[in-house]
């Protein structure tokens, strides 16, 4: 997979955490979802003035130039978040406890978590995090396998995490 969401040499790559990489995968295909969703709209929009007969009207380039950017707005977004999840998900050597000091999540646990553990988050956001992380795993019996063994979602996400649950359920 080319990552061109964020510039990263190869040493920066290699020394992603296994949180940060599946965090850069997620971002590059979004960006490249969004890609493909710009190219779609251009053509869909080409076609329509083609079957108006209006192909040399200057409103191809300007919604053109309207799609580029709300583009690049969007690309814009993912890449501050994905810089921010990163820089939030930086390996420690002491390996500290993320989640300050709350029950049922000790550091033995910290490594099976992929996604940011941040109590300051309200509990959509720390559903949509959850939530979003566990779609990223293809195979929806061990998404849902890994997601029903995960004892830090439990307090992490209080009464959502049976939603999320039957959420994720609906797939098998």
């Amino acid at each position: 997979m080319t990552f061109d969401i964020i510039d990263f040499s190869e040493a920066e790559l290699i020394a992603l955490s296994t949180v940060q990489m599946r965090l850069l995968r997620t971002a590059q295909k979004e960006k490249d979802q969004l890609t493909e969703q710009l190219a779609r709209d251009k053509q869909t929009f080409y076609n329509i003035l083609i079957a108006d007969g209006m192909l040399n009207s200057s409103l191809y380039e300007a919604k053109c130039d309207e799609l580029d950017e709300e583009y690049d707005r969007q690309v814009s977004v993912l890449k501050d978040d994905l810089v921010y999840n990163l820089s939030l998900n930086v390996p420690t050597a002491d390996d500290d406890d993320p989640s300050g000091g709350d029950p049922g999540s000790g550091s033995d646990d910290d490594p099976a978590v992929g996604y940011i553990v941040d109590y300051s988050l309200s509990y959509l956001d720390r559903y949509q995090i959850v939530r979003n992380y566990y779609m990223s795993i293809s195979d929806p019996a061990e998404r849902l396998a890994v997601y029903s063994a995960d004892t830090i979602a439990v307090s992490y996400l209080g009464q959502y995490y049976n939603t999320l649950y039957n959420v994720l359920a609906q797939y098998i």
